[in-house]
């Protein structure tokens, strides 16, 4: 089924609650971030109490949608007693490997968890749960809840889930993009959204010291299997010389794909804790999630992730082998 949950059963538990969190998964995207800022918009035009969390650092290219400073889970950024909260929204995650110490939280808590989602790989950790997995991105799911809602969008909703839509479909490139795509984008910028302005501020945003880590990545480029997959990587070593941070790698992996020939990308990133965080993507001829649920990873057939334990050559092997065998 593509679609599952209902919105009246999403609606009655927001209104049923009196103190809200609401979060998305680590390494926060344009998806993840629009979306959060919709529904805390929607969550306030219905004098509820809700307050944002992330999970790690927000990207600089974001902070524009936000308000405020926004805490970060397990730092001392995060005041309140999550105890208090009697409702968790969860947007663009239902991954226990995409929360990270949030997860053992959501677990142990009284707190009903109401989440949104378009990712096939789930591991049904909501009370409720609103899932579309033909949805390009989560965005769509929080507009077309709007719409049932009968609430009116402003222009800042309008631009913060118009970022939620065009970051997640590559700026309407990638194959997801559909008439639903299209058709919810004109009706945001009919409410105030600027694509103009948006895209200025999503990619023309790279300080000096970013382009440097980009000019590191592409220096490691290798293409194997007929110049059909592409591999590059970064360590920790590129972190500290060029003064940049891990959020900084944000769609770095999708450069390579402007080659004819690449059918499969991975970026393999070295983390301070040893292991090595490898993104994936896909023109369509491989199914990347398939790729990083074998060692617990997932996302979608063409933009996946996953954790592997290190060192750098052991994991782009492992990795290598279940490109090669979907390719052959």
């Amino acid at each position: 089924m593509a679609f599952s949950g209902n919105f009246q059963g999403a609606l009655d538990l927001i209104k049923k609650s009196n103190k809200i969190v609401l979060t998305s998964h680590v390494r926060p995207d344009g998806d993840a971030c629009g979306s959060m800022i919709a529904v805390k918009e929607f969550l306030s035009s219905m004098g509820k109490n809700c307050d944002l969390m992330l999970l790690s650092e927000l990207p600089q290219w974001y902070k524009f949608l936000f308000d405020e400073n926004t805490p970060i889970y397990g730092q001392s950024t995060v005041k309140k007693d999550l105890n208090e909260y009697d409702l968790i929204i969860l947007v663009d995650v239902n991954s226990e490997s995409q929360l990270q110490g949030f997860a053992d939280f959501i677990k142990k808590t009284s707190a009903k968890v109401l989440i949104f989602d378009h990712h096939a790989t789930n591991d049904g950790l909501g009370d409720i749960e609103i899932i579309d997995f033909s949805a390009a991105a989560t965005g769509l799911i929080i507009f077309d809840m709007f719409k049932f809602a009968g609430f009116k969008i402003d222009e800042k909703i309008a631009e913060a889930l118009f970022v939620a839509i065009s970051t997640d479909t590559g700026w309407f490139q990638f194959s997801n993009t559909d008439t639903r795509v299209f058709a919810t984008a004109a009706k945001l910028i009919e409410a105030g959204a600027k694509p103009t302005d948006l895209y200025h501020k999503l990619y023309h945003n790279f300080t000096p010291h970013r382009f440097e880590l980009l000019k590191r990545m592409l220096n490691s480029l290798e293409l194997l299997l007929d110049d059909r997959y592409a591999v590059q990587h970064l360590t920790q070593k590129d972190f500290q010389e060029t003064g940049t941070a891990y959020s900084d790698t944000e769609n770095l992996v999708d450069m390579c794909r402007r080659i004819n020939t690449i059918q499969a990308a991975a970026l393999f990133v070295e983390q301070p804790d040893g292991r090595i965080r490898c993104s994936l993507r896909s023109t369509g001829k491989v199914d990347v999630s398939r790729v990083a649920q074998t060692y617990g990873g997932g996302g979608h057939t063409v933009a996946s992730g996953v954790h592997l334990e290190g060192p750098l050559e052991d994991a782009k092997q492992k990795i290598f082998e279940l490109i090669k065998q979907q390719l052959d």
